[in-house]
């Protein structure tokens, strides 16, 4: 075989070889294989810079590689970290002091109030009268219009002992005299220290009544008076004790400037 072909034989060999190893035909399609995963950027393509040796099928499995990242930015999930929200459950702990609130049962202090209930007056309670000096007034009067005559004698004894300028030295009195189905007679007294002078029409100085009684208290209008002394006399029937024909009243209210509704009047029974 002479040179010169030896030459051309070598030359087309390396043509060929040459083409298998560019692969002139294959090349343009592998290129454009790569926007597949558009995540291998334009590194890809630098890499078939290098000569045609082996080291272009090394890109080609370093771009498998890159969807490994995709994993990572799954650790993003980590962010569920946010279960730390639990804080809010401690916030919820707050719920817990309401249950403090429970302390203001210690408003049973509040038992203090017991004292404030009222015992009941006493009723046919024994007691001695002692005589003082009073200013009196007689009347009379019909039932129909007791209250009203008995307060306008208290009124004129009052009157008078304003001008003379002397004050009452006790609860005004009207003690009944006499009494019958159509009214009644009654003497009306007010405590004083010293004799006034000039005493009106139909005006005394003398003593209130003493000696052993009977208390009984009366609590509102005079109108109501009629029940309190049925209460009295069922009392002493009870007891078996007799009273004198006449009675006691001692306005504790002065019945001048107390409402009717709000009066308090001890009751006074002499005893035999």
């Amino acid at each position: 075989m002479s040179n010169t072909r030896v030459a051309v034989l070598v030359a087309l060999a390396l043509v060929v070889a040459a083409a298998v190893w560019i692969k002139l035909p294959m090349g343009p399609v592998p290129v454009q294989s790569p926007p597949a995963n558009t995540a291998a950027t334009a590194v890809p393509p630098a890499t078939p810079a290098p000569a045609p040796s082996a080291a272009p099928a090394a890109p080609e499995t370093a771009t498998p590689t890159p969807p490994t990242p995709p994993a990572s930015t799954a650790s993003p999930a980590a962010p569920s970290a946010p279960a730390a929200e639990t804080p809010p459950a401690s916030a919820q702990a707050p719920a817990t002091p309401p249950a403090t609130p429970s302390a203001p049962a210690a408003e049973a202090p509040a038992t203090p109030a017991a004292p404030s209930v009222k015992t009941a007056d006493p009723f046919g309670e024994q007691q001695s009268l002692t005589a003082k000096k009073v200013v009196m007034l007689r009347g009379s009067a019909a039932w129909d219009n007791a209250f009203e005559t008995l307060v306008g004698s208290l009124k004129t004894l009052a009157g008078f002992l304003d001008k003379q300028g002397i004050k009452p030295a006790g609860s005004s009195l009207i003690v009944y005299t006499s009494t019958d189905d159509a009214g009644f007679t009654y003497q009306a007294e007010i405590p004083v220290e010293q004799d006034p002078k000039n005493l009106g029409r139909g005006m005394s100085i003398g003593t209130s009544p003493e000696g052993p009684t009977l208390k009984f208290v009366h609590r509102g209008s005079y109108d109501n008076m009629d029940n309190t002394y049925e209460a009295i006399t069922n009392h002493l029937d009870d007891k078996k004790l007799e009273a004198k024909d006449t009675f006691i009243e001692e306005y504790i209210t002065d019945p001048l400037t107390t409402t009717e509704d709000n009066l308090i009047i001890n009751v006074y029974v002499p005893l035999k």
